[in-house]
C-alpha cells in the first residue's frame, strides 16, 4: 500500500516553490524524487496537483503520496566492504577512495549501493526510490570515510531528521593548499549550482542552501595545511567549495583548485573521518571513527619529509 505524508508549510516557506520547500520539510526525499512524485499527480494541496513552481503558502498542508518501492533494477555485487558497524536498523561503512555511492541511470554497477545489496539483501530503506536503497546521505566519489546506511524505513526517516536538525557529528580531514592564516575558524555561505558550470556548485548569493564550515588547523607543512573540519550542514562539495572560496582548495581537487597538483592524487585529500548519531531504536549516542586510509597517510609522509 502507498504510504502518504503530509507537510505543513510554516511561515518560513511562504512563498517559495513548493519542490525546494518540501525537500527542506522532507530531507529524506531528494529534490529531484519530489519533483517526479509531483509530475505523477502525487503531490497535492486542497485536494488538488499541484506544479513544482507553485509557491506554498503558510498554513498549507501538502500531502504527498509516495508509491511502494519499485523492484530493484540494479544487481547486487560482491564486495569488499569495510564495515564499522552493523545491527538491524544501521550498517556504518568506510566507503574507499574512488568508489561512487548510488547507481545513476545507465551506470548501474560498480557503486557502493550494489555492494550493500550483495551484503543486506532486501533488507534496505526504500524512501529514497530505486537507485539509493538505504541512502540517507553520501559522499563524494573521491571523498572517503564513514558512511550511515539505513536497513529499514524507520531507521532512514530518524537519521533524515538528525540530518535535518544538524545534530549529526561529521568531521573530516582535509589537506588544502596554502598557508591557511587561522588555527580556528568558521566560513558561512549558501551553496548552489554554478550558474555557468551546472556540474561545479559554488557559493551564491541569492538561492542555494545555508552552508556552515567550522576548521581547526592540525598541523602546517611547507606550502600545505592539514586541517580537521567539522560540518553544521551537509551540502553537495560544501568543504570543496568553502575553502576554494578562502583560497586554499583541497590538494588534488581539480574541479575547484588548479588543474596541475603537487602529489598528483586522483580527486580531492578528504576523509570524512568520524560519524556520531542517536541510534533510531535505542536512543543510545553512538560515535565511529574511519581511520586514514593508506594513500592519506603516504601524503602526509611526503609533507612531513618535505618540511
Amino acid at each position: 500500500m502507498s504510504e502518504i505524508r503530509e507537510a505543513v508549510f510554516t511561515e518560513e516557506y511562504d512563498g517559495m516553490r513548493v519542490d525546494r520547500a518540501l525537500a527542506l520539510l522532507l530531507p529524506e526525499l531528494s529534490r529531484s524524487y519530489i519533483r517526479e512524485l509531483i509530475d505523477a499527480g502525487a503531490v497535492r494541496i486542497g485536494g488538488k496537483a499541484v506544479k513544482a513552481s507553485r509557491k506554498a503558502a503558510a498554513g498549507e498542508t501538502a500531502e504527498i503520496t509516495l508509491p511502494d518501492p519499485k523492484p530493484l533494477e540494479i544487481l547486487p555485487e560482491e564486495m569488499d566492504l569495510s564495515i564499522l558497524y552493523e545491527d538491524e536498523d544501521l550498517l556504518i561503512v568506510d566507503k574507499p577512495k574512488g568508489l561512487t555511492v548510488h547507481p545513476a541511470p545507465g551506470h548501474a554497477d560498480g557503486t557502493l549501493v550494489n555492494g550493500i545489496l550483495a551484503h543486506c539483501g532486501s533488507s534496505l530503506s526504500g524512501i529514497n526510490g530505486v537507485l539509493r536503497p538505504g541512502i540517507v546521505h553520501r559522499i563524494d566519489k573521491d571523498t572517503s570515510g564513514a558512511l550511515i546506511i539505513c536497513k529499514n524505513d524507520a531507521a532512514h526517516r530518524s537519521i533524515a531528521e538528525q540530518l535535518k536538525e544538524h545534530s549529526i557529528t561529521r568531521r573530516y580531514r582535509g589537506v588544502v593548499i596554502g598557508n591557511v592564516p587561522k588555527d580556528d575558524g568558521t566560513i558561512e555561505g549558501n551553496i548552489g549550482r554554478n550558474p555557468y558550470d551546472r556540474k561545479r556548485m559554488s557559493i551564491v548569493r541569492e538561492g542555494g542552501k545555508e552552508a556552515v564550515t567550522h576548521y581547526h588547523v592540525l598541523k602546517r607543512y611547507q606550502g600545505f595545511t592539514y586541517c580537521e573540519f567539522s560540518l553544521e550542514t551537509g551540502r553537495t562539495h560544501q568543504i570543496r567549495v568553502h575553502m576554494a572560496s578562502i583560497g586554499h582548495p583541497l590538494v588534488g581537487d581539480q574541479v575547484y583548485g588548479p588543474q596541475r597538483q603537487a602529489y598528483h592524487l586522483e580527486g580531492q585529500a578528504l576523509h570524512a573521518m568520524v560519524i556520531g548519531f542517536i541510534h533510531p531504536r535505542t536512543g543510545e549516542y553512538m560515535l565511529f571513527t574511519a581511520p586514514l586510509p593508506e594513500y592519506f597517510e603516504e601524503l602526509l609522509k611526503k609533507l612531513e619529509y618535505k618540511a
